[in-house]
């Protein structure tokens, strides 16, 4: 039996009743920066390494030798490559926005490391834009509840909760959908048990 939009909504905010971002931020540009850092590592260990990272001001960080940024945020992974984005970010923040994240899509997707679900992710927390970020979480939560296919790319999958859910709903959703699907619904050894969507979910029937 299919789920319903208002039964999933229900649900979550029973589960999930003050969804937030668990990354940790005080400034627009370290809710920018932390968000590129955060693909393909957990936001735990981003917060672990942006602690010391965000001692330093938006303009240190740009003028901040690479290997020593490389070797601040090395436990992340991929670092070279992010060491690389965080720096150019802050260098093209300063130089072209006086230093502010500017609530623009497009030049946001513009920077280095910032794709579409970076972009949601910032539009959503600092400008308060509707927008819903497909994660691994989310894709996942998404695909089990059978909202998504299996096949769908993330794009596909962010279009469907689009079409599916209020579009007032989509910023507090998304949250709930990651908080959901990094506590309950994982990846490895989900808590069905403590899952209200078990009757509607493929895995859990699989």
């Amino acid at each position: 039996m299919k789920i319903s939009s208002e039964e999933i909504i229900k649900n979550l905010d029973i589960l999930i009743p003050n969804p937030k971002c668990e990354l940790n931020y005080t400034k627009d540009y370290e809710l920018l920066i932390a968000t590129i850092l955060s693909a393909q590592t957990t936001d735990k260990r981003v917060n672990m390494v942006t602690e010391d990272l965000f001692k330093y001001s938006l303009e240190e960080l740009a003028n901040l030798d690479l290997k020593k940024l490389e070797n601040i945020i090395k436990p992340i992974g991929t670092y070279t490559r992010k060491a690389v984005y965080v720096k150019e970010v802050a260098i093209r923040l300063l130089r072209e926005q006086n230093g502010i994240v500017p609530n623009n899509r497009s030049y946001l997707e513009s920077l280095p490391g910032v794709g579409r679900k970076v972009a949601n992710v910032v539009l959503s927390n600092l400008f308060d834009e509707p927008a819903i970020a497909v994660d691994t979480h989310v894709e996942r939560v998404s695909k089990r509840l059978g909202l998504a296919k299996e096949n769908d790319n993330v794009l596909t999958v962010e279009k469907k909760l689009m079409k599916i859910f209020p579009k007032d709903k989509w910023s507090r959703l998304h949250h709930q959908l990651v908080l959901f699907g990094r506590y309950t619904c994982k990846s490895i050894k989900p808590n069905c048990s403590e899952c209200p969507f078990c009757n509607n979910c493929k895995f859990f029937q699989k």
